[in-house]
């Protein structure tokens, strides 16, 4: 059984991570779908699709990494066509991972199963809130995966969420 796990990844955190093992446990294949990957370099989209493909394979055990595979999946008008979309971008799959109210109706409504994902902290760990903190300077280390905090220092994450934020 292939499953789907969306998301937009700003930066990948250590709730995402255990997302993808909770979708791990259920599925013997894991897509993965970068959302907004037409979109970096501003206030919610601050990564660029390939910064967040590194942040994510580096984070995730390699003997898992075997069922993983990454898609990108840009931005388009009309929500109506959304899912659709991503049928043509990714292989098929047979469940959705979610806790979007809105990503889960979409699918739902096209009758595609859909498992909501445990959240990890949720009040603690967010993209936002790391992107937030890292600009003030504030202790994030503990919120992202270790493959995530070095491309994070690698690109200098400080540097351009400070002229964005």
């Amino acid at each position: 059984m292939n499953g789907l796990l969306i998301g937009r990844f700003q930066p990948f955190h250590k709730g995402h991570l255990a997302a993808v093992n909770f979708c791990l446990l259920k599925v013997e294949n894991l897509w993965i779908a970068i959302g907004s990957s037409n979109k970096s370099h501003e206030k919610r989209n601050p990564f660029t699709a390939d910064e967040r493909k590194e942040m994510i394979l580096s984070s995730i055990d390699s003997d898992k990494l075997k069922k993983v595979q990454i898609f990108y999946i840009p931005d388009i008008n009309g929500h109506n066509k959304w899912t659709h979309h991503i049928d043509s971008i990714v292989p098929k799959y047979d469940v959705v991972f979610s806790n979007d109210d809105f990503t889960m109706i979409l699918f739902k409504k096209r009758g595609i199963n859909v498992i909501e994902v445990p959240l990890l902290q949720r009040d603690k760990i967010s993209g936002t809130n790391i992107r937030e903190m890292i600009v003030s300077e504030k202790d994030w280390w503990d919120l992202v995966p270790e493959g995530t905090k070095k491309v994070l220092l690698k690109i200098d994450a400080k540097q351009r969420l400070s002229k964005i934020l």
